[in-house]
């Protein structure tokens, strides 16, 4: 599981998500994401590692972010490619859904 930056070419929608899946030690990406205005699925255009790029911690308190994930909103089934069609959701299966 890695942390993903997207941009929609079509539609110029940015997102970012901490619900990357790629092949076991790379970057390369299983499943790609989906716009949320135009249903286009995309890999992302960077990848890092899960942990934060500051103090290197899975959970962390740093003061200051670089990444931009609202908490408090749900992981979005419907634009994963990894849970479209499956009963079960990325952040059920795996929560990771508190890192930085």
């Amino acid at each position: 599981q890695k942390y993903g930056y997207f941009h929609c070419k079509d539609c110029k929608t940015r997102w970012e998500s901490a619900y990357v899946w790629c092949i076991s030690g790379s970057n390369k990406v299983y499943f790609k994401q989906f716009c949320r205005k135009c249903q286009k699925g995309f890999n992302p255009y960077r990848v890092e590692a899960i942990q934060c790029q500051i103090c290197s911690k899975t959970r962390c308190s740093c003061p200051q972010k670089k990444r931009h994930i609202d908490l408090k909103r749900p992981h979005r089934q419907e634009l994963c490619g990894r849970c479209r069609g499956k009963r079960l959701s990325c952040d059920s299966t795996y929560s990771f859904k508190y890192i930085v």
